[in-house]
This record gives C-alpha cells, sequence and structure tokens, in this order.
C-alpha cells in the first residue's frame, strides 16, 4: 500500500489514504473527472506494476451517496456478508440486473442507479449471485464488503 499511495501522489493526488492492504485510497484531487482519475491510476498501475487492472473512481458526493442509499445495510446482520458492487457507469450496474435469477431467499440484490447491492446471510461462498459478480457479471464492477464500504466513508469523513 506505501508504493500505492506513493503512485497516487505522483499522479498529483493530495491527502492520500490508504485502507489496510485492501486496494482502496481516499484521495483529494482537482483535476479531471471520476472517470479520467480511474483511467490515469489503471494506466500508472500497468506501467508501474505491470498489473491490469480494472479502477474505479468515484467522487466524494458519489460515494456517500451510494452509501446512504444502501437498503440492505438497515437489516440486521453481519458486515462481512453484505456486499456494495460499485462501477465507473451506471450501464454497468444495470447489466447486473441478470443476477437477479440466481438470488434465493434469504437473499437479497438490489439494483440501484449507482451501485448493486448484493446480500448474502448464508455466506459469499454459498451465493450463486455472489460467485457470479466473480466471474462473468463482475469484470467490470468492482464489490466490497459493507465493513469496508463503512470504513471508506469514514475516511472520507476524516478528510
Amino acid at each position: 500500500m506505501a508504493e500505492f499511495r506513493s503512485l497516487l501522489e505522483a499522479l498529483g493526488f493530495a491527502e492520500v489514504r490508504t485502507l489496510l492492504n485492501s486496494g482502496n485510497a481516499v484521495v483529494s484531487s482537482r483535476h479531471r473527472s471520476a472517470a479520467g482519475h480511474a483511467s490515469a491510476i489503471g494506466a500508472a498501475l500497468q506501467v508501474e506494476f505491470d498489473l491490469d487492472i480494472q479502477e474505479i473512481a468515484l467522487s466524494a458526493r458519489e460515494y456517500i451517496e451510494i452509501v446512504a442509499q444502501n437498503p440492505v445495510a438497515r437489516t440486521a446482520g453481519d458486515h462481512s456478508r453484505r456486499l456494495v458492487a460499485f462501477a465507473q457507469d451506471s450501464a454497468a450496474i444495470q447489466g447486473l440486473s441478470g443476477l437477479t435469477a440466481m438470488v434465493n431467499t434469504p437473499e437479497r440484490l438490489c439494483i440501484g442507479s449507482h451501485a448493486a447491492y448484493p446480500q448474502c446471510p448464508g455466506g459469499i461462498l454459498e451465493s450463486r449471485a455472489a460467485a457470479a459478480l466473480l466471474g462473468k457479471f463482475g469484470r467490470s464492477v468492482t464489490t466490497r464488503n459493507w465493513a469496508t464500504v463503512l470504513m471508506l466513508n469514514d475516511l472520507l469523513g476524516a478528510r
């Protein structure tokens, strides 16, 4: 994460804060769009570390809205069994609607305008929908568990 932090600083980002060893960071910038940030970071990771990673960048406002709109967060349960799927564009999120056929009660999958919210009470590895997020359906999204989402939200609030 120290190398990731250094790379972000070299790209001109300020107030760089990384989260544990998760590959997530909160930064400040006055330049480019979120999509432009994602593209620049992805290109730098390819050059510096030979990593071909789908980068997703969101503004603080977008991220906070996604957290606030999570309908699954209002129910009781283990944060590690609740996920948020993020994408750079809403079309990728809407493309996850095909997963709804794989959801078995008591699982839930809510698809919002900017994120999808799977809840897997039986466990992530037991869920067909969650497993599909790791395969074909998940190529254009990145998924984080609710505990990680809340830690990133706290980092945003600490800026």
